[in-house]
């Protein structure tokens, strides 16, 4: 029995470090469970792509010229991001700031441009959430990842004003990494937005 004790004891140190870490595999989980949330407001958009009998639709308002522009913006930002993570781990707090202070500029460009985009929908095609199929399905698809770029520039936004008061060093690089997991997936979903709106929506794929 007591061989078996001391078996037993020798092998949890063992089990522990196969344990998987609660951040990663809890960002892990909410990622995979928005990419559902997404999958539905894409494929839906396509369900319904082409089957409106009135009012304006992605092929008569849309210009993708603009939003070439600053969707390179946001994509751009997920390289900005890493260089981040990477100067916080070598506690070069000044590049931390000047890469993640980046990253919330090219971030908030997406966002202007998205409101931009809505401006121009509502005032000159009249196109509102209720005035037809693609309406709906088009603010909600580009509005709930709007409304994700938004939470994650406020999340960036808060470690870089906890960098500025001194509360933020290397020993939380995990952490910080983790937000920015959450900001590429935020990055490669717009890629699936862009392709089903802006290039299936307008008939350019089609």
């Amino acid at each position: 029995m007591a061989a078996t004790s001391d078996s037993l004891a020798a092998a949890a140190p063992h089990a522990e470090e196969w344990r998987p870490a609660r951040g990663r595999t809890g960002m892990a989980c909410l990622i995979g469970m928005e990419c559902f949330f997404f999958g539905t407001f894409i494929v839906a958009f396509l369900f319904y792509v082409g089957k409106d009998t009135t009012g304006p639709t992605g092929k008569t308002c849309l210009s993708i010229g603009p939003v070439v522009v600053w969707s390179i913006c946001l994509i751009s930002s997920s390289f900005t991001v890493v260089a981040a993570v990477k100067a916080l781990a070598k506690a070069r707090k000044a590049a931390f700031e000047f890469w993640l202070g980046l990253t919330l500029l090219l971030g908030g460009a997406f966002i202007y441009g998205t409101v931009m985009e809505w401006r121009g929908l509502m005032l000159e095609h009249e196109l509102f959430i209720s005035t037809n199929l693609f309406g709906s399905t088009y603010y909600s698809l580009v509005g709930f990842h709007a409304f994700h770029v938004v939470l994650g520039l406020t999340v960036l936004g808060l470690l870089w004003t906890l960098s500025k008061f001194g509360h933020l060093g290397p020993e939380d690089t995990e952490r910080v990494e983790l937000v920015s997991w959450y900001w590429h997936f935020v990055d490669v979903v717009w890629i699936f937005v862009f392709t089903s709106v802006y290039l299936i929506g307008t008939g350019i794929l089609s």
